[in-house]
């Protein structure tokens, strides 16, 4: 158990999701001490610290990690960092929270997680869906038997529009930055394991990011280990706004989750029965489940409990996305143990 009941807190990278992290943990969460920030652009970490009353900015990263009153750091940098600054944290003695992924390239994520094991300290990755309250209660309703043994897997999952060029270009492409959310969806929902992967990309709503080599739509299929089968359909944009659902089919019945909306009205005319188009982005989307997966990493130090999302979680989905890729590349499935290191 830990003594203080606080967790003494330091930020790496302060954009827009180290922004939602540092606001939930200052004012959402008492058991969070946030002591420091750091960002690569200093002027973004001051106005963080100003906005959230964070004492200390650092413009170096390592002088964060020096600090002995800091017993655990926030990692939300750009992707190409996270491996190295998880090693550097872990070596540094400090519990680690890194948004995903842990990185693009298994044997930096295998690199990466050693040294976690190493300093035994403990590791979350943010995989924030998994604490959205109705994706959960599937969960929940699958895992306790309710609708009998797992057979089919559906998830959409619909941005409202394409993210920069810039950002696609350093992102790992869609498989990596898009459905890596949607590939440890279905591992958490079905408490399985993904032998099999079968993907299909194409370019239908830029033909820019076609040109930066990637997809902005897609359809992935997956056998897990146990028989049951997923699908996954994912698009670079929606016309009517951020499209998030999930259904399981059993044996015995069916779950599912729908969008949320900003509220529950419905108008009924002579032009039809309308109601409000989805919350419009992830940001709005996940506001609750971004605090819970930050209290459950708060759990995890202070009853020195294993975190709920462990680097294993981590390193799963990023394995699945690079079968995505080559089942694309060579247009037929390809299961899980060929793209293993």
């Amino acid at each position: 158990m830990h003594s203080t009941g606080r967790v003494r807190i330091g930020i790496i990278g302060s954009g827009r999701i180290g922004r939602i992290h540092a606001e939930n943990l200052c004012r959402y969460l008492p058991e969070a001490d946030v002591v420091a920030v750091t960002d690569a652009i200093p002027r973004v970490a001051e106005i963080c610290a100003k906005e959230c009353g964070i004492l200390h900015v650092f413009p170096d990263y390592r002088l964060l990690l020096e600090r002995e009153d800091i017993e655990a750091v926030v990692i939300c940098s750009s992707t190409e960092s996270h491996g190295l600054l998880i090693e550097k944290a872990a070596a540094a003695g400090k519990h680690i929270f890194c948004e995903k992924p842990i990185a693009l390239d298994l044997k930096a994520i295998d690199t990466a997680l050693a040294a976690v094991a190493q300093a035994g300290v403990k590791l979350q990755i943010g995989f924030q869906r998994r604490f959205d309250p109705s994706f959960r209660k599937v969960h929940d309703l699958v895992q306790s038997g309710q609708i009998g043994a797992p057979y089919i897997l559906r998830i959409t999952s619909r941005d409202p529009e394409p993210p920069p060029l810039e950002y696609i270009r350093n992102s790992g492409g869609i498989f990596l930055d898009m459905t890596i959310h949607d590939f440890d969806m279905a591992r958490f929902l079905l408490n399985d394991e993904v032998e099999e992967v079968f993907a299909c990309g194409t370019v239908l709503v830029d033909e820019t990011i076609g040109r930066a080599g990637d997809f902005d739509t897609a359809v992935v299929n997956l056998k897990f280990r146990h028989g049951a089968l997923a699908v996954i359909d994912n698009c670079r944009k929606s016309a009517y706004g951020y499209d998030q659902r999930i259904e399981v089919h059993g044996s015995r019945g069916m779950v599912s989750a729908g969008n949320q909306v900003p509220d529950t009205t419905i108008t009924s005319d002579t032009a039809g029965i309308h109601q409000p188009l989805p919350l419009h982005f992830f940001l709005e989307r996940y506001q609750e489940a971004y605090r819970e997966e930050m209290k459950s990493f708060l759990s995890s130090i202070l009853l020195d409990q294993e975190p709920e999302v462990t680097g294993a979680d981590g390193r799963a989905p990023v394995v699945m996305a690079h079968a995505a890729l080559l089942s694309v590349k060579e247009k037929r499935p390809v299961k899980l143990s060929e793209v293993e290191p």
